[in-house]
């Protein structure tokens, strides 16, 4: 995509709007949907949603016994499947085992993540962030192609952050192995990266039918800050020293319900038909970024830019060979 492309459409939604909200009327009966983390935070409320219109709902999940409690009461056909995205064995599994069932797949939510995590090693060496946030995902993508190819016309949603704003692809050094780890840079390569990936996804799988998007859900307190302390949050102002939240991010952070809501409008929206490849927030397109914006607002250009997709895409490809 150019960053051209990323200019809003008037969805009609906003940075309030719901993920039921968004599907409200939508009937999703023989839609099939892969929603990765769907047992906790945000997540959890994508899977409400789309299986609450209708979808089958499959959620592969690292501790299933926790994400079989946190599903028990949920209406709508949800399925849990065994999966652990900083094993990419596991990955492979997983896909492998959906591939087989034969069963086509129109919407992927590549949702999972960790967030500013202290120096931790997946894989073959891979810094925690990258390797789960993005190869993690791009792993388990790849493997389902065949299902996704079988739906004719699918959608995937890469779960990005404002937080790529923070950090390009550290192009010469992704894991960290000969510069110093600081875990906020670390988690804005991962979201460029996953940003990146969907640029490069629309473009590659066109002809399979497939339309892709990278998605900000907003700012939204959820198990994803399980590695800062109160201490960290109160400096960043998100809360007072006694805890509370300060009215201003009351206002500026979303609900889950609402944090859901810009990942279930990318993957079903008829708006962005003949679309793809564009980073969103609230409910819509976002614009590129300018001299103006805010620092948790709008695309950076380098998360449109198709060169490096590519080469992120190569890049990873080559990693994930030798995983």
């Amino acid at each position: 995509m150019t960053a051209q492309s990323q200019k809003p459409i008037g969805s009609g939604f906003g940075a309030k709007s719901t993920a039921r909200e968004v599907l409200e009327g939508r009937d999703l009966t023989g839609v099939n949907a892969i929603v990765t983390g769907g047992y906790s935070g945000i997540g959890l409320e994508m899977v409400r949603a789309l299986s609450g219109a209708g979808a089958h709902v499959t959620v592969p999940a690292r501790r299933p016994d926790v994400a079989k409690d946190a599903l028990s009461d949920m209406p709508g056909e949800i399925v849990l499947a065994h999966m652990d995205l900083s094993d990419i064995p596991s990955v492979k599994s997983f896909a492998a085992d959906y591939v087989a069932s034969e069963r086509p797949l129109h919407i992927l939510i590549n949702n999972a993540g960790i967030m500013a995590c202290p120096l931790n090693r997946v894989g073959p060496g891979w810094e925690s962030q990258f390797g789960i946030n993005h190869l993690g995902h791009m792993a388990m993508t790849l493997g389902l192609e065949p299902a996704i190819a079988r739906a004719g016309t699918s959608r995937v949603v890469a779960l990005s952050s404002s937080a790529h704003i923070r950090s390009d692809v550290h192009w010469d050094d992704p894991h960290f192995e000969t510069h110093d780890y600081d875990k906020w840079d670390a988690y804005g390569q991962a979201k460029s990266a996953d940003a990146l990936f969907a640029n490069a996804l629309d473009r590659k799988w066109k002809d399979k039918g497939v339309t892709a998007f990278s998605v900000h859900p907003g700012g939204i307190f959820t198990p994803l800050q399980r590695h800062l302390p109160d201490e960290e949050m109160v400096a960043l102002g998100w809360k007072n020293p006694d805890g509370t939240i300060p009215e201003p991010i009351k206002m500026m952070f979303k609900t889950p319900e609402q944090g859901a809501a810009t990942a279930v409008w990318a993957a079903t929206s008829p708006k962005l038909d003949g679309r793809g490849g564009e980073y969103c927030e609230d409910c819509d397109i976002a614009q590129l970024a300018g001299e103006n914006s805010q620092r948790w607002e709008h695309a950076r250009e380098w998360i449109t830019d198709d060169a490096k997709a590519d080469r992120l895409w190569s890049m990873s490809e080559k990693m994930l060979a030798d995983a």
